[in-house]
């Protein structure tokens, strides 16, 4: 039984702990946040469960054998690394770190010391990410043309990140999963609309060498939240609400052909193909449950997380394009490995 401390018990950390409760492997040996009021709510729930204020009780205790950390990105560096320097398995929110040079460092400990490291993309444990995965897999969609996503609602504001690192890094994490290509530039443009505070509105672009273009739109300023993705390929197109109660994903066999041919230069080219549309069965296991079994069988069996350091690495990367294509109006910004610059789009 893999014993697991849980830092931070705010927005996330009570899902958290809920999960981790229920799945098999895993027992949550205790929980640590400064504030008494929320370590009181985790002792009636949970009444085995050891509190405490100083997260350090937890990397310290050798009994423990794995940490999750549901802080604010801005303590994830300093805590993840104390975490894997005590040689405990670490669960680490999204995003990442602040910076990618951060994530780097994080990855390289986890390596080093063989730990597990995941990253809590939970889009990715979702069974609609899963099953579109599956569909693009087996080529149903044909080329990959386009992603479309709108990701709004009326807050919930944060402090200490943009609406980028709140809302589109879900979009950056699930394009890495589905296309197993990186972008090559970025462009984004955002807002701040009140002083003080990170942009709370922000469109961005990713562009492939493949031809491929994503697109998010993000907002904490929208009357209604939103939740939606369109996929379009040359053979099929893709609809995702991850609202929908039922028939999250629609598969319409739809598209349009075009031609070439001398012969009909003189004529429209274009032609358009419209079928049947379908609605895949999904599994409904909470996204969370999937993930924590997942990251068991990987400290059991010495395996590397779907959303490992890596993965966590890449979207950090994509934020710092976006943030930096934000302060320069849209600019694009190219991206290269590790590195990235300021440039224009080349073909």
């Amino acid at each position: 039984m893999i014993k697991i401390g849980i830092i931070g018990y705010g927005y996330w950390g009570p899902n958290l702990v809920r999960n981790f409760t229920e799945t098999p492997g895993l027992t949550v040996a205790g929980v640590a946040d400064l504030d008494h009021k929320r370590l009181e709510i985790v002792q009636k729930r949970y009444p085995g469960v050891k509190t405490t204020t100083r997260f350090q009780d937890l990397v310290e205790d050798i009994s423990i054998d794995a940490i999750a950390v549901a802080t604010p990105v801005s303590t994830h560096f300093e805590l993840g690394m104390a975490v894997l320097k005590a040689g405990k398995h670490l669960w680490l929110e999204k995003p990442m770190t602040e910076t990618s040079a951060q994530a780097h460092k994080l990855a390289e400990e986890a390596e080093k010391r063989k730990r597990v490291l995941i990253v809590d993309h939970t889009f990715i444990y979702t069974g609609a990410v899963r099953k579109i995965a599956e569909i693009i897999k087996q080529e149903d969609l044909g080329s990959i043309y386009y992603y479309d996503s709108t990701r709004v609602n009326l807050g919930l504001f944060q402090r200490d990140v943009s609406v980028i690192s709140d809302l589109a890094v879900h979009d950056f994490s699930i394009l890495d999963y589905l296309l197993g290509e990186q972008p090559v530039a970025v462009s984004a443009a955002g807002t701040n609309h009140f002083p003080g505070t990170p942009e709370n509105l922000a469109y961005v672009s990713l562009f492939y060498d493949s031809g491929m273009i994503a697109h998010s739109n993000v907002s904490w300023l929208a009357p209604v939240k939103v939740r939606q993705i369109l996929i379009g390929g040359s053979k099929k197109m893709i609809t995702y609400d991850d609202l929908e109660p039922s028939e999250k994903i629609k598969v319409y066999d739809k598209g349009i052909s075009f031609t070439d041919d001398p012969r009909q230069i003189y004529a429209m080219r274009v032609g358009y193909r419209t079928g049947d549309m379908w609605a895949p069965w999904l599994d409904s296991t909470e996204a969370l449950r999937v993930e924590g079994e997942h990251f068991v069988d990987c400290i059991e069996h010495d395996k590397t997380a779907q959303t490992d350091g890596a993965l966590g690495l890449r979207v950090v990367q994509l934020i710092e394009a976006a943030t930096r294509s934000m302060s320069e109006s849209g600019r694009a910004v190219k991206i290269n490995g590790m590195h990235m610059c300021q440039g224009r789009i080349v073909a």
